[in-house]
This record gives structure tokens, sequence and C-alpha cells, in this order.
């Protein structure tokens, strides 16, 4: 009698989460087409390209750079580092798609850092920092340039009645949200007459794939950093040595060509091929980390020919990054940080404006 009898299958919580979830985890019956997977797969594949971002912002990223492994703090002689953590404030809020930048009549007779910055989305980004000045941004009632609110966010004015524009504690912030995800450690350590919080690394794992990333962008071999862990740590970086000489021959060859390479096993960059804006991030990384002072820090077991050949890589990537449209016919671009989408093309613009202030830090402090 219950042979012709099916049982009716009841969709669980599980099978209708949410959209970030990876396909692969997703349950199908037995009688799921093909052409639903396929279809399924291509809309997950949508949605991680347009909207996932990282575990790591770039603010957190430029603060590991600098940071000091054991001791936990960073240098008391950088002082351009605060400026250019407000810079990637402004470029994490534009991968987000919370900014861009306004076209108007005049807008081919006026460059790109004097063009004003506009609020296009207020939906919260769960970052307490972005949140802060997406909300500065919005409320204000003058619409700024890029280089007006780097300069407003990082108290670089005379004007006594824009002070209350100006983030502080930034460092302090950024390094205890790092605690919060198991990053950082928090320690006090005595400084002679006074007694200050430290944030040594807690999860050394952390800060290597943010190395390997630089290194790959850098078109430097992964294992170049390896004396910068002691010996037994675990490392995303691969085991081996590097010689002199073949420092400039990473994942990109002998041409030197941007390319990306996801980090094998990563906890804090999953997913990172499918990312929209992926290489475009490594690149912005490594400009906010050179104009910050913090990118020989991972470099500084390399002989001075290899650091010098990195540092000329990355300056000439902010060249080429940092004007608008980018400079196409330069060795060092590659469509894969480009695209037609005019929804890319409003974040490409608040980047390239962003890396062009960078570019000229040394007349702006």
């Amino acid at each position: 009698m219950t042979e012709g009898l099916s049982r009716r299958r009841v969709g669980t919580p599980r099978e209708c989460g949410d959209d970030d979830d990876d396909a692969g985890s997703r349950t199908l019956s037995p009688s799921t087409s093909s052409f639903a997977l396929s279809s399924a797969n291509n809309g997950s594949e949508a949605v991680s390209k347009s909207d996932r971002a990282p575990m790591l912002t770039l603010m957190e990223e430029t603060l590991l750079l600098g940071l000091k492994d054991q001791e936990g703090y960073l240098s008391f002689w950088n002082d351009s580092l605060s400026y250019v953590l407000r810079g990637c404030m402004i470029m994490e809020l534009a991968f987000r798609r919370r900014i861009r930048i306004t076209k108007d009549a005049f807008t081919g007779m006026t460059g790109l850092t004097d063009r004003a910055v506009e609020v296009v989305s207020i939906k919260p980004t769960g970052e307490v920092l972005l949140d802060e000045a997406l909300r500065m941004i919005k409320t204000s009632e003058t619409r700024r340039s890029v280089a007006s609110w780097m300069d407003l966010l990082s108290g670089e004015t005379w004007n006594i009645a824009k002070a209350g524009y100006q983030l502080k504690q930034v460092r302090e912030r950024l390094a205890k949200g790092l605690v919060d995800k198991g990053v950082l450690r928090t320690e006090k350590r005595n400084f002679l007459f006074f007694d200050m919080a430290t944030h040594p690394v807690q999860d050394p794992r952390a800060k290597d794939e943010v190395i390997v990333r630089v290194l790959d962008t850098l078109n430097l071999p992964r294992n170049a950093a390896l004396p910068t862990r002691a010996p037994g740590t675990s490392s995303p970086m691969g085991s081996g040595t590097f010689s002199r000489y073949n420092l400039g021959q990473g994942i990109g060859g002998q041409a030197g060509r941007l390319c990306l390479a996801p980090v094998s096993g990563s906890r804090f960059y999953r997913g990172e091929e499918t990312s929209r804006f992926a290489l475009l991030r490594r690149v912005s990384l490594v400009a906010a980390a050179c104009a910050g002072s913090v990118l020989e820090n991972p470099l500084v077991h390399m002989d001075m020919e290899a650091r010098d050949r990195a540092v000329t890589r990355a300056e000439s990537m902010m060249d080429v990054y940092g004007h608008w449209p980018f400079k196409r016919d330069s060795p060092l671009y590659t469509a894969d940080a480009d695209g037609a989408d005019a929804g890319d093309l409003m974040v490409h613009e608040v980047i390239a404006a962003v890396i062009c202030v960078l570019r000229k830090m040394d007349r702006i402090i």
C-alpha cells in the first residue's frame, strides 16, 4: 500500500540561507537539473564578485605591515601613516560601493582629485571607523574632494571650525578591531615614565597572508620573506631559501606582469579569486604601504638592490594607477584590474584619486 507513496521534502533553514553562502555548501535534491545547478552557481559567483569583502580592511592590512610583531607598536618616527590610513578609508568605502566621485558639466575641465565626493549608499559596512567616516561625508553641508576629505579626517587643517571632522585614535581603534578578530592581543608595556597598551601579533598567519599578497604584487617570490618568521613557524609562503638572483622572478615572471595568485589555504582571504576588485585591492595596498613608509618592513631581510627594485616597482604602479584613466600603455597595467561596467568605473575613479594624492604626499604634509 505504501509503495506508491513518497515523503514530501520540507525546506530547512539551512537550505533557505543567505546568498553569501558558498555554492558548494548548498543541499540539492537528486532531481535538481544540471541547468538549475549551473544557474545557482552563476548567481552565487555574481554575488561574491560584487559584494563580498575580505576579512581584513585596507587600513588593517597597512597597520599590520607597520606593526612590530613582538613589541606590538608602530615606529614613533612614522608621521605619514596616519594620513595614509585616512586615504585607505576612502578607498575601502569605494570598494564597498558607498561613495563615488560626482560628474557635472565641468567634469572634463576639472581634475579627478578636485571633484567632489558623494555618498551613494548609507548601508552600514560593519566597520565602526568606516561607518563614522561615511556618516561625516553624508552629513557634511559642503561637498568636498578626495584630497579635502583626507585632510579633514586626519586633522590636517588650520580651520578650527573643521576640527570636528578629525577621526581620533585611529591606530588604536584599528588595533582593537584586530584584537576582536583574533589577529592581535593586548599587553601593557612600560616606557620609562608611563605604561602604554601594545598589541603584539597573536595570529601570525594573518600578517603572513598580507605579506604574501604584497610580494606577489611586487613580483617577488613568496619565500623571500621567510627570515621574518621564527624557525618552525607555519607560514603560507612555502618553504625554501632565496638568493639575490631570483628576487625579481615572482609569479609575473621576467616580464613582471601583475597576476593574481590566490593564497592557498587562506583563512582571511578565502575566495579572493572570485572577488571583482581583488587585484586592484592589492595595488591599493602596495600604494598605501609605500606612501606610509611601511613597505620596507617585510623586505628588511633582503639586500639593498632587491629592496630598491621593489620600491621602484611600487612607485611605478602608483604612477600607472594614480592617473585617470589608468595608463594602459604601461607594462604594469593589466585588464584584470580594470572593468567596463559603469559601477566599476566609479570605484576606479576614487581609487585613482586617492593614489594620486598619496603620490604627492611629500608636498602635502
